[in-house]
Protein backbone atom coordinates (compact mmCIF):
# COMPACT_ATOMS: atom_id res chain seq x y z
CA UNK A 1 0.00 0.00 0.00
CA UNK A 2 1.41 3.32 -0.86
CA UNK A 3 0.40 5.48 1.78
CA UNK A 4 -0.52 9.54 1.41
CA UNK A 5 2.58 11.66 2.85
CA UNK A 6 0.73 14.79 1.46
CA UNK A 7 -2.36 13.83 4.16
CA UNK A 8 -0.03 12.83 6.40
CA UNK A 9 2.27 15.91 6.58
CA UNK A 10 -1.26 17.98 7.38
CA UNK A 11 -1.35 16.23 10.10
CA UNK A 12 1.59 17.85 12.05
CA UNK A 13 1.76 21.52 12.63
CA UNK A 14 5.31 21.75 13.15
CA UNK A 15 6.41 20.95 9.56
CA UNK A 16 4.57 23.69 8.09
CA UNK A 17 7.04 26.42 8.99
CA UNK A 18 9.88 28.49 8.55
CA UNK A 19 13.56 28.41 9.78
CA UNK A 20 16.43 30.88 9.05
CA UNK A 21 14.09 31.55 6.56
CA UNK A 22 13.43 28.41 5.17
CA UNK A 23 11.18 25.66 4.90
CA UNK A 24 11.91 23.06 7.94
CA UNK A 25 12.98 20.19 6.93
CA UNK A 26 13.02 18.03 10.22
CA UNK A 27 15.76 15.19 9.79
CA UNK A 28 16.16 15.04 13.42
CA UNK A 29 13.52 11.55 14.43
CA UNK A 30 15.95 9.67 16.12
CA UNK A 31 16.17 11.98 18.55
CA UNK A 32 12.02 12.56 19.05
CA UNK A 33 9.58 12.42 16.64
CA UNK A 34 6.84 15.54 15.92
CA UNK A 35 3.07 14.83 17.11
CA UNK A 36 0.23 15.08 15.10
CA UNK A 37 -2.92 16.99 16.01
CA UNK A 38 -4.66 13.51 16.91
CA UNK A 39 -2.39 13.38 19.55
CA UNK A 40 -2.23 17.53 20.35
CA UNK A 41 -6.07 17.30 20.73
CA UNK A 42 -5.97 14.65 22.83
CA UNK A 43 -3.52 16.34 25.08
CA UNK A 44 -5.52 19.01 25.24
CA UNK A 45 -8.80 17.85 25.45
CA UNK A 46 -7.68 16.09 28.83
CA UNK A 47 -6.44 19.14 30.23
CA UNK A 48 -9.30 21.10 29.10
CA UNK A 49 -12.52 18.55 30.17
CA UNK A 50 -10.75 15.90 32.47
CA UNK A 51 -7.90 17.29 34.22
CA UNK A 52 -7.82 15.25 37.79
CA UNK A 53 -6.25 13.28 39.81
CA UNK A 54 -6.40 9.25 39.25
CA UNK A 55 -7.73 6.14 40.90
CA UNK A 56 -8.54 7.28 44.29
CA UNK A 57 -11.28 10.21 43.61
CA UNK A 58 -14.73 9.46 43.61
CA UNK A 59 -16.00 12.50 41.60
CA UNK A 60 -16.69 12.75 37.88
CA UNK A 61 -13.28 14.01 36.64
CA UNK A 62 -11.48 12.21 38.55
CA UNK A 63 -13.19 8.90 37.67
CA UNK A 64 -13.33 9.92 34.02
CA UNK A 65 -9.80 10.71 33.91
CA UNK A 66 -9.01 7.44 35.81
CA UNK A 67 -11.25 5.94 32.99
CA UNK A 68 -8.73 7.29 30.10
CA UNK A 69 -5.72 5.99 31.64
CA UNK A 70 -6.70 2.86 32.24
CA UNK A 71 -8.50 2.44 28.59
CA UNK A 72 -4.96 3.82 27.21
CA UNK A 73 -3.21 1.27 29.38
CA UNK A 74 -5.10 -1.60 27.90
CA UNK A 75 -4.63 -0.29 24.50
CA UNK A 76 -0.59 -0.44 24.85
CA UNK A 77 -1.45 -3.78 26.16
CA UNK A 78 -3.11 -4.89 23.06
CA UNK A 79 -0.62 -3.04 20.77
CA UNK A 80 2.57 -4.67 22.21
CA UNK A 81 0.48 -8.43 23.13
CA UNK A 82 1.51 -8.57 26.63
CA UNK A 83 -0.52 -11.08 28.27
CA UNK A 84 -2.02 -8.70 30.88
CA UNK A 85 -2.44 -4.83 31.86
CA UNK A 86 -0.51 -5.90 34.76
CA UNK A 87 2.43 -6.12 32.86
CA UNK A 88 2.18 -2.65 31.29
CA UNK A 89 4.12 0.22 33.69
CA UNK A 90 4.07 4.07 33.45
CA UNK A 91 7.07 5.47 33.72
CA UNK A 92 9.01 8.83 32.77
CA UNK A 93 10.57 7.11 29.32
CA UNK A 94 13.10 4.71 28.34
CA UNK A 95 15.70 5.61 30.67
CA UNK A 96 13.47 5.89 33.38
CA UNK A 97 12.35 2.34 32.39
CA UNK A 98 15.96 0.86 32.51
CA UNK A 99 16.89 2.23 35.53
CA UNK A 100 14.22 0.40 37.52
CA UNK A 101 14.74 -2.47 36.13
CA UNK A 102 18.63 -2.43 36.87
CA UNK A 103 17.65 -1.12 40.61
CA UNK A 104 14.73 -3.64 40.79
CA UNK A 105 16.77 -6.51 39.26
CA UNK A 106 20.09 -6.27 40.86
CA UNK A 107 18.37 -5.28 44.26
CA UNK A 108 16.48 -9.19 43.62
CA UNK A 109 18.84 -11.02 41.95
CA UNK A 110 22.36 -9.45 41.43
CA UNK A 111 25.46 -11.31 43.69
CA UNK A 112 28.84 -10.96 44.26
CA UNK A 113 30.67 -12.49 40.79
CA UNK A 114 27.83 -12.23 38.27
CA UNK A 115 27.34 -10.90 34.94
CA UNK A 116 25.51 -8.35 33.20
CA UNK A 117 25.75 -8.26 29.14
CA UNK A 118 25.51 -5.19 27.41
CA UNK A 119 26.55 -3.62 23.59
CA UNK A 120 28.90 -1.19 22.72
CA UNK A 121 26.71 0.33 20.60
CA UNK A 122 24.38 0.92 23.40
CA UNK A 123 23.04 4.69 24.33
CA UNK A 124 24.17 5.80 27.82
CA UNK A 125 20.95 4.77 29.43
CA UNK A 126 21.55 1.58 28.39
CA UNK A 127 25.24 1.09 30.04
CA UNK A 128 25.56 3.66 32.88
CA UNK A 129 22.59 1.90 35.17
CA UNK A 130 24.14 -1.34 34.52
CA UNK A 131 27.77 -0.06 35.58
CA UNK A 132 26.62 1.14 38.59
CA UNK A 133 24.50 -1.52 39.67
CA UNK A 134 27.24 -3.89 38.74
CA UNK A 135 29.92 -1.54 40.54
CA UNK A 136 27.45 -1.66 43.87
CA UNK A 137 26.69 -5.52 43.58
CA UNK A 138 30.59 -6.08 42.99
CA UNK A 139 29.42 -8.04 39.36
CA UNK A 140 30.92 -7.68 36.05
CA UNK A 141 29.68 -5.83 33.04
CA UNK A 142 30.90 -7.45 29.63
CA UNK A 143 30.61 -5.75 26.63
CA UNK A 144 30.03 -6.76 22.93
CA UNK A 145 31.72 -5.66 20.24
CA UNK A 146 30.29 -4.36 16.65
CA UNK A 147 31.94 -5.46 13.69
CA UNK A 148 33.50 -2.63 11.14
CA UNK A 149 29.19 -2.43 9.64
CA UNK A 150 28.51 -1.92 12.82
CA UNK A 151 26.60 -5.64 13.22
CA UNK A 152 27.09 -7.00 16.92
CA UNK A 153 29.39 -9.69 17.17
CA UNK A 154 27.47 -13.07 17.80
CA UNK A 155 30.21 -15.07 17.81
CA UNK A 156 32.08 -13.06 20.98
CA UNK A 157 28.19 -12.79 22.63
CA UNK A 158 28.21 -16.80 22.40
CA UNK A 159 31.48 -16.86 24.00
CA UNK A 160 30.49 -13.53 26.97
CA UNK A 161 27.16 -15.84 27.49
CA UNK A 162 27.74 -18.20 30.58
CA UNK A 163 26.67 -19.71 33.86
CA UNK A 164 27.38 -16.07 35.68
CA UNK A 165 25.22 -14.32 33.22
CA UNK A 166 22.14 -12.90 34.41
CA UNK A 167 21.01 -10.24 32.52
CA UNK A 168 21.41 -8.80 28.61
CA UNK A 169 20.26 -5.40 27.62
CA UNK A 170 20.27 -4.71 24.07
CA UNK A 171 18.67 -2.05 21.76
CA UNK A 172 16.37 -3.81 19.62
CA UNK A 173 17.87 -1.03 17.06
CA UNK A 174 21.35 1.69 17.48
CA UNK A 175 20.41 4.98 18.19
CA UNK A 176 23.21 5.99 16.31
CA UNK A 177 24.00 3.97 13.44
CA UNK A 178 20.16 2.42 12.97
CA UNK A 179 21.33 -1.27 12.78
CA UNK A 180 18.74 -3.59 13.88
CA UNK A 181 20.22 -5.98 16.57
CA UNK A 182 19.13 -9.96 16.29
CA UNK A 183 16.97 -9.58 19.35
CA UNK A 184 15.00 -12.74 18.44
CA UNK A 185 18.08 -14.66 18.47
CA UNK A 186 19.96 -12.86 21.65
CA UNK A 187 16.62 -13.74 23.56
CA UNK A 188 16.76 -17.35 22.58
CA UNK A 189 20.72 -17.56 23.36
CA UNK A 190 20.62 -15.92 26.80
CA UNK A 191 17.39 -17.88 28.05
CA UNK A 192 19.60 -21.41 27.32
CA UNK A 193 21.92 -19.92 29.91
CA UNK A 194 19.01 -19.18 32.14
CA UNK A 195 19.76 -15.10 31.86
CA UNK A 196 16.82 -12.59 31.42
CA UNK A 197 16.68 -10.02 28.35
CA UNK A 198 16.21 -5.94 28.65
CA UNK A 199 15.36 -4.47 25.25
CA UNK A 200 15.75 -0.73 24.66
CA UNK A 201 12.86 0.06 22.57
CA UNK A 202 12.85 3.48 22.17
CA UNK A 203 14.05 3.42 18.21
CA UNK A 204 12.49 -0.37 17.56
CA UNK A 205 9.00 0.47 18.33
CA UNK A 206 8.85 3.21 16.51
CA UNK A 207 9.90 1.52 13.44
CA UNK A 208 9.00 -2.29 13.84
CA UNK A 209 5.47 -4.14 15.04
CA UNK A 210 6.22 -5.38 18.70
CA UNK A 211 4.88 -8.38 19.88
CA UNK A 212 6.65 -9.13 23.32
CA UNK A 213 4.86 -12.70 23.69
CA UNK A 214 6.29 -13.66 20.48
CA UNK A 215 9.84 -12.28 21.38
CA UNK A 216 9.84 -14.12 24.64
CA UNK A 217 11.75 -10.89 26.20
CA UNK A 218 11.67 -10.57 30.27
CA UNK A 219 11.60 -6.50 29.48
CA UNK A 220 10.57 -3.96 26.92
CA UNK A 221 11.05 -0.15 27.19
CA UNK A 222 10.17 2.46 25.12
CA UNK A 223 9.47 6.14 24.94
CA UNK A 224 6.63 8.21 23.65
CA UNK A 225 8.48 11.42 22.07
CA UNK A 226 9.92 8.76 19.65
CA UNK A 227 6.82 7.56 18.31
CA UNK A 228 5.08 10.94 18.18
CA UNK A 229 3.73 11.19 21.44
CA UNK A 230 4.43 13.82 24.08
CA UNK A 231 7.51 13.81 25.84
CA UNK A 232 8.12 12.56 30.04
CA UNK A 233 5.95 9.31 28.84
CA UNK A 234 6.58 6.03 28.67
CA UNK A 235 6.55 2.02 29.30
CA UNK A 236 8.10 -0.73 30.73
CA UNK A 237 6.77 -4.09 30.11
CA UNK A 238 7.75 -6.64 32.24
CA UNK A 239 6.49 -10.36 32.44
CA UNK A 240 4.14 -10.38 35.35
CA UNK A 241 5.85 -13.65 37.26
CA UNK A 242 9.48 -11.86 37.28
CA UNK A 243 7.30 -8.06 37.91
CA UNK A 244 5.80 -9.60 40.73
CA UNK A 245 9.07 -11.20 42.64
CA UNK A 246 11.06 -7.58 41.94
CA UNK A 247 10.53 -5.31 44.43
CA UNK A 248 9.76 -1.41 44.19
CA UNK A 249 12.12 1.38 42.20
CA UNK A 250 10.43 4.47 43.90
CA UNK A 251 7.82 4.89 47.03
CA UNK A 252 4.68 6.87 47.88
CA UNK A 253 1.58 7.28 45.82
CA UNK A 254 0.07 4.84 44.19
CA UNK A 255 2.68 2.03 44.87
CA UNK A 256 1.40 2.17 48.43
CA UNK A 257 -1.25 -0.25 50.04
CA UNK A 258 -1.34 0.38 53.85
CA UNK A 259 1.36 2.52 55.85
CA UNK A 260 1.96 2.06 59.49
CA UNK A 261 5.45 2.76 61.45
CA UNK A 262 4.95 -1.18 62.69
CA UNK A 263 5.12 -1.98 58.57
CA UNK A 264 4.32 -0.90 54.85
CA UNK A 265 2.88 -2.44 52.17
CA UNK A 266 2.63 -2.07 48.05
CA UNK A 267 0.41 -2.17 45.72
CA UNK A 268 -0.52 -4.92 43.21
CA UNK A 269 1.01 -4.82 39.82
CA UNK A 270 1.00 -2.86 37.98
CA UNK A 271 0.88 0.17 40.55
CA UNK A 272 3.42 -1.03 42.58
CA UNK A 273 6.25 0.43 39.90
CA UNK A 274 3.95 3.77 39.58
CA UNK A 275 5.05 5.88 42.39
CA UNK A 276 3.33 9.40 42.80
CA UNK A 277 1.44 11.26 40.63
CA UNK A 278 1.25 9.91 37.08
CA UNK A 279 1.57 11.70 33.63
CA UNK A 280 -2.15 10.90 32.62
CA UNK A 281 -2.51 13.45 30.35
CA UNK A 282 1.01 12.23 28.23
CA UNK A 283 -0.51 8.60 28.76
CA UNK A 284 -3.72 9.23 27.20
CA UNK A 285 -1.42 10.72 24.59
CA UNK A 286 0.76 7.83 24.01
CA UNK A 287 -2.44 5.63 22.94
CA UNK A 288 -4.26 8.53 20.87
CA UNK A 289 0.16 8.35 18.91
CA UNK A 290 -0.15 4.58 18.98
CA UNK A 291 -3.76 4.82 17.01
CA UNK A 292 -2.39 6.75 14.85
CA UNK A 293 0.30 4.33 13.36
CA UNK A 294 -1.94 1.77 13.27
CA UNK A 295 -4.58 3.86 11.09
CA UNK A 296 -1.49 3.93 8.64
CA UNK A 297 -0.27 0.37 9.65
CA UNK A 298 3.53 -0.14 10.89
CA UNK A 299 4.11 -1.72 7.82
CA UNK A 300 3.63 1.02 5.54
CA UNK A 301 5.38 3.41 7.22
CA UNK A 302 8.43 1.07 7.48
CA UNK A 303 7.87 0.30 3.91
CA UNK A 304 8.60 4.47 3.42
CA UNK A 305 11.56 4.66 5.44
CA UNK A 306 13.22 1.99 3.75
CA UNK A 307 12.77 3.62 0.64
CA UNK A 308 13.73 6.96 2.00
CA UNK A 309 16.62 5.25 3.78
CA UNK A 310 17.81 3.91 0.52
CA UNK A 311 17.53 6.93 -1.51
CA UNK A 312 19.53 9.05 0.73
CA UNK A 313 22.24 6.38 1.11
CA UNK A 314 23.01 6.34 -2.55
CA UNK A 315 22.71 10.26 -2.67
CA UNK A 316 25.31 10.25 0.29
CA UNK A 317 27.35 7.55 -1.68
CA UNK A 318 27.24 9.74 -5.05
CA UNK A 319 28.36 12.47 -3.32
CA UNK A 320 31.38 11.25 -2.30
CA UNK A 321 33.99 12.36 0.54
CA UNK A 322 31.12 10.64 3.21
CA UNK A 323 31.80 8.03 5.36
CA UNK A 324 28.92 6.29 6.38
CA UNK A 325 28.64 4.31 9.94
CA UNK A 326 26.28 1.52 10.34
CA UNK A 327 26.30 -0.31 6.78
CA UNK A 328 24.79 -3.89 7.50
CA UNK A 329 22.16 -5.29 5.75
CA UNK A 330 19.66 -4.94 8.39
CA UNK A 331 18.83 -1.01 9.27
CA UNK A 332 16.40 1.32 9.80
CA UNK A 333 15.85 4.50 8.80
CA UNK A 334 18.80 6.33 10.09
CA UNK A 335 22.41 7.30 8.71
CA UNK A 336 25.52 8.48 10.65
CA UNK A 337 28.13 9.83 8.70
CA UNK A 338 31.05 11.80 8.40
CA UNK A 339 32.45 14.32 6.00
CA UNK A 340 35.88 14.44 5.41
CA UNK A 341 37.72 17.38 6.45
CA UNK A 342 34.71 18.55 7.96
CA UNK A 343 33.65 18.65 11.68
CA UNK A 344 30.01 17.23 12.12
CA UNK A 345 29.02 20.54 14.53
CA UNK A 346 30.24 22.48 11.56
CA UNK A 347 28.10 20.69 9.24
CA UNK A 348 24.89 20.48 11.57
CA UNK A 349 24.85 24.71 11.71
CA UNK A 350 25.39 25.26 8.25
CA UNK A 351 22.78 22.90 8.10
CA UNK A 352 20.68 24.64 10.32
CA UNK A 353 21.24 27.97 8.56
CA UNK A 354 19.60 25.97 5.73
CA UNK A 355 16.80 24.74 7.28
CA UNK A 356 17.62 21.37 7.33
CA UNK A 357 17.67 20.02 10.99
CA UNK A 358 20.03 16.82 11.79
CA UNK A 359 21.74 15.87 15.14
CA UNK A 360 25.75 15.98 15.43
CA UNK A 361 27.58 14.91 17.92
CA UNK A 362 28.15 11.40 19.70
CA UNK A 363 24.46 10.42 20.09
CA UNK A 364 24.45 9.73 23.82
CA UNK A 365 26.76 6.74 22.95
CA UNK A 366 30.33 7.66 23.10
CA UNK A 367 31.75 4.23 23.22
CA UNK A 368 30.81 3.80 19.66
CA UNK A 369 32.06 6.54 18.85
CA UNK A 370 35.71 5.13 20.55
CA UNK A 371 34.96 1.97 19.01
CA UNK A 372 35.18 3.56 14.95
CA UNK A 373 37.80 6.38 16.85
CA UNK A 374 35.38 9.00 16.35
CA UNK A 375 34.52 12.42 18.13
CA UNK A 376 31.17 12.71 16.55
CA UNK A 377 28.86 11.97 13.42
CA UNK A 378 25.95 14.15 11.65
CA UNK A 379 22.83 11.60 11.67
CA UNK A 380 20.05 12.40 9.64
CA UNK A 381 16.79 10.05 11.02
CA UNK A 382 13.50 9.62 8.65
CA UNK A 383 10.31 9.32 9.70
CA UNK A 384 6.54 8.39 8.27
CA UNK A 385 6.16 12.70 7.12
CA UNK A 386 9.86 12.56 5.50
CA UNK A 387 10.01 13.15 1.85
CA UNK A 388 12.51 12.06 -1.06
CA UNK A 389 12.11 16.03 -1.61
CA UNK A 390 13.23 16.74 1.65
CA UNK A 391 16.10 14.32 1.26
CA UNK A 392 17.48 16.04 -2.39
CA UNK A 393 17.09 19.74 -0.25
CA UNK A 394 19.26 17.70 2.73
CA UNK A 395 21.63 16.62 0.19
CA UNK A 396 21.72 20.07 -1.76
CA UNK A 397 22.77 21.54 1.44
CA UNK A 398 25.68 19.36 2.05
CA UNK A 399 26.90 20.26 -1.25
CA UNK A 400 26.62 23.90 -0.07
CA UNK A 401 28.76 22.83 2.45
CA UNK A 402 31.26 21.20 1.13
CA UNK A 403 31.77 24.02 -1.14
CA UNK A 404 32.47 26.07 1.75
CA UNK A 405 35.40 24.03 2.67
CA UNK A 406 36.98 23.57 -0.30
Amino acid sequence: MVIDINKIRKDFPALHQEVNGKPLVYLDNAATTHKPVQVIDALVKYYSLENSNVHRGFHYLSLAATSSMEDARQYIRKYINANSENEIIFTRGTTDSINLVAYSFAKKYLSEGDEIIVSVAEHHSNIVPWQMVCEERGATLKVIPVDENGDLRMDIFDELLGEKTRLVSIAHITNTTGTINPIEEIIRKAHAHGALVMIDGAQGITHKKVDVQALDCDFYAFSGHKIYAPMGVGVLYGKEKILEELPPYQTGGEMIDQVSFEKTTFNTLPYKFEAGTPNVGGIISLAEALRYIESIDINNISNHEKQLLEYATQKLDDMGGIRIFGTGAQKASVISFAMDGIHHSDVGIILDKLGVAVRTGHHCAQPLMQHFNISGTVRASFAVYNTKEEIDIFISALEKVKQMFT
